[in-house]
């Protein structure tokens, strides 16, 4: 500490200034670099919120003392990192972001004698809670929220009401669920509730689709509408004719653009085929035959010649001989037919139109082939109402792409480099005052000569009275001098005291 006083005492001011101001830096460095090591990294809680549903998280988080940060403009909210489990429990008690109705725990609090319609509106209830929930377990849907519509029992079974549901379902991020998803959520629904059959459950999206049942509502198999299926019929088209110009003229030389219209409409064709030729399907035949000798002949033919004698004789033709022959066949006959029943499937391209941009550093002559060559892979039809418009234009440059270092890598360098700097910074200061230490802390003239064997008489001569008195801290040097080696300062004092 003696030391340290001394160095003090010894610097100019200039000197105590420069210490003063590197001795504040370093503590402003040390304050900075222990605020990035303490400052709280946030997680992104839940996104999407409404403020409503804002409100009530903060008021959750509150509730339990955990500190939250609110992102995106309120939409989102962030806890820390240590904290994000804890947060989760207590929304997940709270229910404040699922919205979905409490389950049979309803019947836990349910009060003694309650009527029959109350535990029927209360099972209800319950049972809609727990489809929400297990509705919100699918992956893409955000929340739900399910009605039902049980009719009381009757007595005969032909009066009976059939169960019903609806189902309003937001999906996760704005997009639509999949054929898939949306029959399983169908079906678990029904299965849920007895006597529900899967075509009696509804189910519609925030934007008021219907995705269930399959075809309605303009919708395809079960969610997918007719939007979409010309979105991603374009993107298809679009993907497959810029890998065409890519590997023609270059990259970043031509693009496309492709608006279809597309027939999403599930449809069943009939036709009805006949045979050629007939098939007989029943035959019938008939045959008769009468002869006959005479009208005096006993046992002659019949007919009216043996049994009226008056017309035999009349005639003038007695006993000549009668021949009757009659033959009748018929035969039905049926036409054999073919009776076919097709689906088609949606999808059929009722229109396209394809614009073609190339880049003024094409040929023309190679514009004029890539024109063929794009009608041909886009099958553009005239006669359909296809239109290809084809542009020459000079295309901007792009920009020089960057890749930038991932953010974890960046923050972990920058600290890196704020480190060094504080080492660094800390290695100068310290050689810094280790030489000004030195300086000050160099031997001085009289230790010199107190070191060196000097006599008195030189001294005297050396060092006059009146030297003594110019330099006041003189004597303070020489008694911190003869405390730090007292054994020189003796043998020097004997010296003099011989001589004197």
């Amino acid at each position: 500490m003696t030391q340290v006083k001394t160095v003090l005492s010894r610097l100019s001011p200039r000197g105590k200034l420069a210490l003063g101001g590197a001795a504040l830096a370093l503590i402003v460095l040390a304050f900075v670099l222990f605020q990035m090591a303490t400052k709280q990294s946030y997680t992104t809680l839940a996104t999407g919120i409404e403020p409503a549903e804002a409100g009530q998280v903060t008021e959750a988080l509150e509730s339990k003392g955990i500190p939250f940060q609110l992102q995106d403009s309120g939409t989102a909210v962030g806890v820390p990192s240590s904290d994000v489990s804890q947060a989760r429990i207590a929304l997940a008690e709270s229910d404040v972001l699922g919205g979905s109705k409490p389950g049979f725990e309803l019947f836990d609090s349910q009060q003694f004698g309650a009527s029959d319609f109350q535990q029927k509106v209360t099972y209800q209830r319950a049972l809609e809670g727990e489809l929400e929930r297990t509705i919100n377990q699918v992956e893409g849907v955000k929340s739900s929220n399910v009605q039902l519509t049980l009719p009381e029992e009757q007595l005969f079974s032909e009066e009976a009401i059939k169960p019903t549901a609806a189902v309003l379902i937001a999906s996760d991020g704005g997009g639509q669920l999949g054929a898939g998803a949306v029959r399983g959520i169908a079906h678990l629904v029904a299965a849920s509730v007895e006597g529900l059959d899967p075509g009696d459950v509804t189910i519609t999206d925030g934007s008021g689709a219907t995705l269930w049942p399959a075809g309605e509502g303009g919708s395809l198999g079960g969610g997918v509408s007719k939007q979409a299926i010309e979105a991603r019929y374009d993107e298809s088209m679009e993907t497959r004719l810029d890998g065409l110009l890519a590997r023609t003229i270059g990259p970043e030389k031509g693009r496309v653009q492709v608006q279809a219209e597309v027939d999403a409409d599930r449809t069943t064709q009939s036709s009805l085929t006949y045979a050629k030729g007939g098939t007989p399907l029943t035959s019938q035949s008939e045959h008769e035959s009468l002869k006959g000798a005479g009208a005096t002949a006993a046992g002659g033919a019949a007919g009216t010649a043996g049994n009226i004698p008056s017309y035999a004789a009349g005639t003038g033709t007695a006993g000549a001989p009668s021949n009757y022959k009659r033959a009748n066949e018929e035969t039905q006959y049926g036409v054999n037919k073919t009776v076919t029943h097709t689906q088609v499937a949606p999808g059929t391209v009722n229109r396209q139109h394809v614009a073609l941009v190339v880049d003024k550093t094409v040929p023309a002559a190679e514009v004029v082939q890539l024109e063929k060559a794009i009608e041909g892979a886009a099958g553009i039809e005239a006669k359909r109402g296809d239109t290809l418009t084809v542009s020459r234009i000079a295309f901007a440059q792009p920009p020089e792409a960057v890749t930038p270092a991932g953010p974890g890598i960046v923050d972990y360098a920058k600290y890196g480099l704020i480190g060094l700097a504080g080492v660094a910074f800390l290695v100068f200061a310290a050689r810094h005052l280790r030489r000004k230490q030195d300086e000050v802390l160099a031997e001085p003239i009289w230790l010199k000569e107190l070191n060196a064997p000097t006599s008195l008489a030189e001294l005297e001569v050396h060092r006059r009275d009146d030297d003594w008195e110019e330099d006041p801290t003189l004597v303070n040097n020489a008694d911190e001098v003869a405390a730090m080696d007292s054994d020189k300062v003796a043998q020097q004092l004997r010296a003099w005291m011989k001589e004197g």
